[in-house]
């Protein structure tokens, strides 16, 4: 049955009322129900799972995650925004620094910026004493000297104006190949995604050289490494009409919901869901405060329709985001799997469960 048809499974909604939320505790086995043969079965699972892609651009996506229960969507945001590898500068050493950041802070500014560097094309270190090689580290040299611009027009206010290379931007990050590196990344030359961002602002005579160590880590050992601004999911909301709404407050009624949920005939004024935009709904509750619609309408969420919005900063574009975090979950299945096998069989090995990838 469809998560949209209004007589969905109502062991699949959450339900919305005034003053409480209600269905919302899951099982031990989610999916599973007494007197019920809910035994696995890998067609039903194919038939009810679903991927859809609802809106991409060149830094976010949303997209559906249909039939899975919470643990497993929530797996994936997790997975997303902390264990799936990026690339950015971990050390910093500083020749000079004669401008007003002290040094700690300009590092830390430095370490923020995300590279375009492919994860995949980079070996990460064991431990932070590993030695460097150009398979695990990248070097980046950042050089600028602030000087009085001696053509700056007389009387003129204009930072841009008076002085040349003010402001250290993400831009001047230059990238020195070692080993075999500058024909492994030959056809996308390290660099930082925006090259826009301001890290310091200088004035004459303030100087900074600096050499930066870019290695391979994941977010959960520092957010720098995080490959998303934002990874999030919200449930799929869920109107129906249980009776219909007078023609005099047909307009009213539209009013308590999202634009575009609610739609009204031109010619009868009957009221209808758009079940194309209900997802834009925020389920406000609005439409409870006034006694005339309570018996009108009944509120709630799908509980396995998940909405994902995700935003990529970094290296990845964002399709590629949850490709990346099922590989990452796979390996963990598979890890946990050999684990298993080795406990039943009585062995006495231990198996790394820590992801190297």
């Amino acid at each position: 049955m469809s998560s949209r048809d209004p007589d969905v499974d109502k062991r699949r909604l959450v339900g919305v009322h005034p003053e409480r939320v209600t269905n919302v505790s899951s099982t031990d086995f989610p999916g599973h129900y007494p007197d019920e043969d809910h035994s696995w079965d890998l067609a039903k699972f194919n038939k009810t799972l679903q991927v859809r892609v609802q809106r991409l651009s060149n830094r976010s996506i949303e997209f559906d995650l249909v039939g899975v229960d919470a643990s497993i969507a929530n797996a994936y945001r997790r997975v997303m925004i902390a264990e799936v590898p990026t690339v950015c500068i971990e050390h910093v050493y500083v020749w000079n620094n004669t401008s007003v950041i002290v040094d700690e802070v300009l590092a830390q500014r430095i370490g923020l910026v995300p590279l375009n560097i492919d994860p995949s094309l980079v070996s990460m270190k064991e431990n932070a004493n590993d030695q460097a090689t150009d398979r695990n580290t990248l070097v980046f040299l950042l050089k600028l000297a602030c000087e009085r611009n001696p053509h700056a027009p007389k009387g003129s206010t204009d930072p841009d104006q008076l002085y040349i290379n003010h402001e250290l931007r993400s831009s001047h990050l230059v990238w020195k190949p070692a080993g075999e590196q500058a024909e492994v990344f030959a056809h996308n030359p390290p660099a930082p995604t925006n090259p826009n961002i301001v890290l310091a602002k200088l004035r004459p005579g303030q100087v900074i050289d600096m050499e930066l160590h870019a290695v391979k880590g994941v977010g959960k050992d520092h957010a720098k490494f995080s490959p998303v601004a934002t990874a999030s999911y919200r449930l799929l909301p869920h109107i129906k009409i249980k009776k219909p709404i007078p023609r005099h407050l047909a307009e009213k009624f539209q009013s308590c919901f999202s634009p575009g949920v609610i739609k009204i005939d031109p010619k009868t004024k009957a009221v209808s869901v758009d079940e194309r935009n209900v997802r834009k709904d925020t389920v406000s509750r609005e439409v409870l405060r006034y006694p005339e619609f309570v018996d009108c309408v009944e509120l709630s969420r799908v509980r396995d329709f998940f909405i994902f919005n995700v935003e990529s900063e970094g290296p990845y574009v964002p399709e590629r985001i949850l490709l990346e975090a099922n590989a990452v979950l796979r390996d963990k299945i598979a890890r946990i799997r050999k684990a298993a096998i080795a406990l039943r069989d009585g062995q006495d090995e231990d198996v790394a469960m820590a992801n190297n990838s």
